[in-house]
């Protein structure tokens, strides 16, 4: 096991250094993404300032532009602080009063003239990979953001609950146990302020908000044999098990089930995948967020997580926010993103599927989306198509959308490839900036913008980066 002890003192000790450097701004702007990442870490931000009395304003921005660093560069408060984005693009920005809390892989690059950032007393950069963390796992956008907020006022430790809603966003607990390191700090912080509470329970959508049959009918990821896209055999399924669907003419769903009926359940489920990556994603720890009401989609953080996507996709990231911030009058706008958000990734998944748009070179595996599917969500399908059998799992997926400004590309891949050498941040990077393009991200999920002309020349280049990377 790795001894990180002295990278967390490190990445602590530079997000005390920015904690000085908020509290004595007299003005400052927050810029954040619009993921439930970015709208959490925003919310975070803001309520921070909120809470010195600092004036403030925040702007969510799907990535950074020339448009963004220019205006950025040019800004006359005291502090930008950008939340969940910058790290990428860290040597554009010439700000002096800057504040980068971001978790993804930094922009090795040196400012011109720069030979440590520490000559740069006004530039703050609270990023885990700078310290040996990864930050793909180990911490969000969100979680960054919260541990300056902390360092700021011990007192804040009530925003833990929304890190933890933008790691879980970021599915950052998909691939073990719970999250883990710097994250737990903020599980425990969360739990001992009242507002989570951590349980080992099925990790599927939909605890709160769906049916029974549809909790399991509509699961993909993992898939379950025979279950998933049956409702037919998802009825039988808890037939036999002497569970019922509905109690006082009403549908029950999964958190409406005593304990034994869960552990009946959860056992069947075990045994139905066996000793697999699926069975082990099944089941693991959830955040239960008991300050919420039941069936609102705000007790679960993984359906909190959702909600706030459907904002941020459909460029309504301030509705978002606004939940975050605890109008839960916003809950209503934000369920008709939501509607929206599930019927565009259903018909987008179908599309893919029946037009057959998936195609196999040696290393990668990819589809063009062309204009029918939204730029914004295009990167969620890819991820859900990994887990299908129309995707295989030992080829890094890349998805093409047309956007305004090109091609927006995004990769995913399962972290079995990531441990083989896998790092889709750098591919995505190198490959988008050989044709003329931008990109970066984390190693199991990166994107790139491209030009429109430059695909097939994009493909090549990846592919070569993936099979010099993958052992």
């Amino acid at each position: 096991m790795r001894d990180l002890s002295g990278n967390y003192e490190k990445f602590h000790r530079e997000a005390e250094r920015a904690a000085q450097a908020v509290k004595s701004a007299k003005s400052v702007l927050v810029i954040s993404h619009i993921d439930a990442d970015g709208i959490t870490a925003g919310s975070i931000a803001s309520l921070t300032l909120e809470r010195l009395g600092i004036e403030h304003s925040t702007v969510y921005e799907d990535k950074i532009t020339e448009e963004v660093v220019d205006s950025v560069n040019s800004n006359t408060d005291d502090l930008v602080w950008i939340c969940d984005l910058g790290s990428g693009y860290f040597s554009e920005f010439t700000k002096e009063g800057l504040l980068i809390t971001d978790h993804h892989v930094p922009d090795t690059r040196k400012k011109s003239g720069q030979t440590t950032l520490d000559l740069f007393s006004g530039v703050y950069h609270v990023n885990p990979h700078r310290f040996g963390i990864d930050g793909s796992v180990e911490l969000s956008g969100a979680g960054a953001t919260y541990m300056v907020s902390k360092q700021i006022d011990p007192r804040n430790t009530d925003l833990a609950y929304l890190a933890l809603i933008g790691a879980v966003g970021d599915f950052q607990d998909s691939e073990g146990p719970g999250l883990t390191g710097l994250n737990r700090v903020i599980v425990d912080d969360a739990f001992a302020a009242g507002d989570v509470i951590p349980e080992m329970d099925l990790r599927l959508f939909g605890r709160e908000t769906r049916g029974l049959v549809q909790f399991l009918q509509y699961s993909n990821d993992p898939e379950l044999p025979g279950l998933s896209n049956s409702s037919q055999n998802c009825v039988k399924f808890y037939s036999d098990l002497d569970i019922r669907l509905a109690k006082n003419g009403k549908d029950r769903s999964w958190n409406d089930l005593s304990p034994a009926e869960k552990e009946r359940a959860v056992d069947k489920l075990i045994d139905l995948l066996g000793d697999s990556d699926a069975s082990k994603r099944l089941y693991g720890e959830v955040y239960t967020l008991p300050n919420f009401d039941k069936g609102t989609g705000l007790r679960d953080a993984k359906e909190f997580a959702t909600i706030l996507n459907s904002c941020g996709r459909y460029e309504d990231a301030e509705t978002g926010m606004r939940i975050c911030c605890g109008d839960i009058t916003a809950l209503k706008d934000a369920e008709r993103n939501r509607a929206e958000h599930r019927k565009n990734i259903s018909s987008a998944l179908t599309y893919v599927k029946e037009n057959h748009l998936m195609r196999e070179r040696r290393f990668i595996q990819y589809f063009d989306a062309g204009d029918s599917i939204r730029d914004t969500v295009v990167g969620i399908v890819a991820g859900m198509l990994l887990n299908t059998d129309v995707a295989k799992k030992g080829l890094p997926m890349i998805a093409f959308a047309d956007a305004d400004d090109g091609i927006k590309v995004s990769a995913r891949a399962d972290r079995s490839l990531v441990n083989r050498g896998l790092n889709l941040s750098e591919v995505m990077k190198k490959a988008a900036e050989f044709v003329g393009g931008f990109g970066g991200g984390h190693s199991v999920a990166a994107g790139a913008t491209i030009p429109r002309d430059k695909k097939e020349e994009f493909l090549d280049t990846v592919e070569d980066l993936v099979s010099c990377q993958v052992i």
